[in-house]
C-alpha cells in the first residue's frame, strides 16, 4: 500500500454553509416560524444537493431550531403561552444554577472562559457580526454553565439548551438585543467575579427579563410581517 498518497478532502463544510445560511435566515426572519422546509425546494433554491441539506436540517433539528413534520420540517411557532411557559422554567433553574456555579470556583482560569467569550462578543458586536455574537454568546453561557455542580440541575438545563438557542436566533438579529445581552453577559461575569452568589442569581433574572422582552418583541414583528403580506395579497 503506497502510504504517501494523502485521502481525497470533501468540499469545504458545505453542509456547514447550508446550516449556516438556514440558521441566519430564521434569524432574519426570512425563514419564519409555521415555514415548512423541504429538503428538494431548499436544495434547488441554494443551488446545492440534497445531501449537504439534509445534513444541515438533521443538524438545526437537533439543536431544536426546527422540528419534524410529516415528511419534512417546520420552524417552531411560539404562542404566548409557550413563552411564558418557557420562561417560567428559566427564572426558576438559571438563577438557582448560576448562585450554585459561583460557590465552585476556585481559581481565575474558571472564568476565563466566559471572559475571553465577552471579549468575542464585543468584537462580534462592534462588527455587527450576528453569527460570532450568536457563538459568542452560547460559549459564554456553556462556560459558566460547566460550573453547576448539581449533575441532575445540569442535566435538566442541556434538555432545553437547544429550544433556548433557537430563542436566541430569533432575537439576537437585532442590534438592541446584542446590546442587552452583552451588557448582561458582562454583569453575569462580574458577579461570578465577585464569588457573589446572589449578585449573580439576580444578574442572571435579569438578563433573563430583557431576553424575554426581545423575544415577545420578535415575535409580535414577525406576526405584523405575515399579517402585511396576507393584506397585500388580498389587494
Amino acid at each position: 500500500m503506497n502510504t504517501s498518497i494523502k485521502p481525497l478532502e470533501r468540499p469545504a463544510g458545505l453542509a456547514d454553509r447550508v446550516y449556516h445560511q438556514l440558521r441566519d435566515n430564521i434569524g432574519s426572519h426570512q425563514i419564519r416560524p409555521g415555514e415548512r422546509l423541504q429538503e428538494v425546494s431548499l436544495a434547488a433554491q441554494l443551488g446545492v444537493s440534497r445531501t449537504p441539506v439534509r445534513e444541515a436540517l438533521a443538524r438545526l433539528e437537533s439543536e431544536g431550531m426546527i422540528a419534524v413534520e410529516g415528511r419534512g420540517f417546520v420552524v417552531p411557532e411560539l404562542t404566548d403561552a409557550d413563552i411564558e411557559e418557557i420562561y417560567q422554567l428559566r427564572f426558576l433553574l438559571e438563577p438557582a444554577a448560576a448562585r450554585t456555579a459561583v460557590a465552585e470556583i476556585s481559581s481565575p482560569t474558571d472564568l476565563a472562559s466566559m471572559a475571553a467569550a465577552i471579549d468575542e462578543a464585543t468584537a462580534a458586536d462592534k462588527n455587527g457580526d450576528f453569527r460570532a455574537f450568536l457563538e459568542a454568546n452560547s460559549r459564554f453561557h456553556n462556560a459558566w454553565r460547566a460550573l453547576i455542580p448539581n449533575r441532575r440541575m445540569s442535566k435538566l438545563l442541556d434538555q432545553y439548551v437547544g429550544h433556548v438557542r433557537f430563542l436566541r436566533v430569533l432575537t439576537l438579529g437585532d442590534a438592541s438585543a446584542r446590546k442587552t445581552a452583552l451588557t448582561g453577559m458582562k454583569n453575569i461575569h462580574a458577579a461570578f467575579k465577585k464569588r457573589d452568589p446572589d449578585a449573580a442569581a439576580a444578574a442572571m433574572h435579569k438578563h433573563l427579563e430583557a431576553a424575554k422582552h426581545f423575544l415577545i418583541t420578535a415575535i409580535e414583528e414577525i406576526d405584523q410581517e405575515k399579517e402585511a403580506e396576507q393584506t397585500a395579497s388580498v389587494r
